[in-house]
């Protein structure tokens, strides 16, 4: 019988392929040899989702810039439309008027 692990492809007691185990290299004594070929693969693994994450950040980045921009774009206008204080000022044009009317009449 073979070794677990060992190109088997299916594990003999439940029929399920084997699943890698996790290591804790601060626990486990590994050899340097071992650690070596830790690092190559998770640098492979790495390099290989590299692409598609770079991808979502420059999609995420340009959300929310979007987004951003969008905020600045509505406020500019909400404040460009705003005439309330023009209102404002008009009634106290009027305001000034009237009293200076009265204050005229005799």
């Amino acid at each position: 019988m073979a070794a677990p692990g060992a190109g088997d492809p299916l594990d003999s007691k439940n029929g399920k392929a084997p699943f890698a185990q996790r290591i804790d290299p601060t626990r486990e004594k590994l050899t340097p040899a071992q650690l070596h070929f830790m690092q190559q693969v998770q640098l492979a693994q790495w390099q290989k989702t590299l692409p598609q994450r770079r991808t979502r950040n420059i999609v995420t980045g340009l959300g929310i810039g979007a987004l951003v921009l969008a905020i600045y774009g509505y406020t500019f206008y909400s404040v460009s439309q705003e005439r309330f204080l023009d209102e404002l000022e008009d009634e106290a044009k009027a305001a000034r008027a009237r009293a200076l009317a009265r204050a005229s009449e005799p």
